[in-house]
């Protein structure tokens, strides 16, 4: 088990992209949780097989729907907490 935290920047609140996020991650069948920040990033923490939380980087650095991704900060860390899903927190 990895833990992905993943912040990203660009045109990403206000276009679906936490939904976007939320349903990859569920397909992948990962855990944790995507949000929105204050400061117009958003949040992704995840949790699972490493190259499925691969593929969620490389979903996400798609551009899904109309969003656009101009920056992804990925950090790899020890699993903290415990998740039953992977849901979007607000």
């Amino acid at each position: 088990m990895y833990q992905l935290h993943a912040y990203v920047d660009g045109r990403v609140q206000g276009v679906n992209f936490r939904y976007y996020v939320q349903r990859k991650a569920s397909e992948l069948n990962l855990v944790g949780y995507v949000r929105n920040l204050p400061d117009g990033r958003v949040e992704i923490l995840a949790q699972g097989a490493k190259e499925d939380l691969e593929k969620l980087i490389a979903y996400v650095r798609s551009n899904p729907g109309i969003s656009f991704v101009t920056e992804l900060v990925i950090d790899w860390e020890e699993p903290k907490g415990k998740f039953d899903s992977f849901k979007i927190r607000f």
